[in-house]
């Protein structure tokens, strides 16, 4: 049997132990998906970062921009009369649509010059630039009787209201109650009530009237100034 020789034996060595490198183009493949995975996740990431951020500023600005509303929302309102000044704090929660609806008429001028149509003594004083005697005939029994009523139901003097009853041709009539009234709120819309001025609209109620409650001097309103704070 003849010998190997050990040099053969090396070579032969080699051959079988040969290395199974990774090509260069391999390698760059795989880096280069890498890389795209990577800056795929980053984009996402980035875009959506962005986007949280101009949500949030897009709802900060909306709830600052409510608050901002609220904070313009009226809640007194300055009746300027020939007879003097009457303050008056209003109510929106109450009738959101009534108080919506003075606000709109005051800020067009709608009550300047307007006069108190009729003047009822312990019962109310009534504005408005419709002539309509029918309105105030339910109220004319009401000073007789407004000692009577219960203490504790909420029928006040000084609240101002306007009709329940639409004028032809739109408007907005006003009353002030002078004492309170049986079942007000059936009979008028409530949005506001007296704080200052009640000597003003004593002074009105006292004023001469006529058969029909209509003043003998003319007693109006100057004009109607709307404030966030007295």
């Amino acid at each position: 049997m003849a010998r190997i020789k050990p040099q053969a034996l090396l070579l032969q060595s080699k051959k079988k132990k040969g290395p199974s490198g990774v090509s260069v183009t391999t390698i760059i493949v795989c880096i280069l998906i890498v890389a795209v995975m990577v800056f795929s996740l980053y984009s996402t990431y980035r875009y959506w970062f962005r986007r949280s951020i101009v949500q949030t500023h897009d709802d900060l600005s909306t709830s600052k921009a409510i608050e901002r509303k609220k904070s313009d929302i009226p809640k007194y309102a300055l009746i300027s009369t020939s007879k003097g000044l009457i303050t008056v704090e209003l109510y929106k929660d109450g009738s959101p649509d009534i108080f919506d609806e003075f606000i709109d008429f005051s800020q067009k001028g709608h009550f300047k010059e307007m006069q108190f149509t009729r003047v009822i003594k312990n019962s109310v004083i009534h504005g408005s630039k419709v002539e309509r005697p029918e309105a105030t005939e339910e109220w004319t029994l009401m000073g007789k009787h407004y000692s009577q009523l219960d203490p504790s139901l909420k029928h006040e003097a000084f609240m101002l209201g306007t009709s329940k009853v639409k004028h032809e041709g739109g408007g907005f009539d006003l009353f002030i109650t002078t004492a309170p009234i049986l079942d007000l709120n059936d009979k008028i819309n409530v949005f506001g009530r007296v704080i200052k001025g009640e000597e003003v609209v004593q002074e009105i109620e006292e004023v001469d009237t006529d058969d029909h409650y209509r003043p003998k001097t003319r007693v109006q309103i100057n004009e109607v100034t709307l404030k966030q704070r007295t």
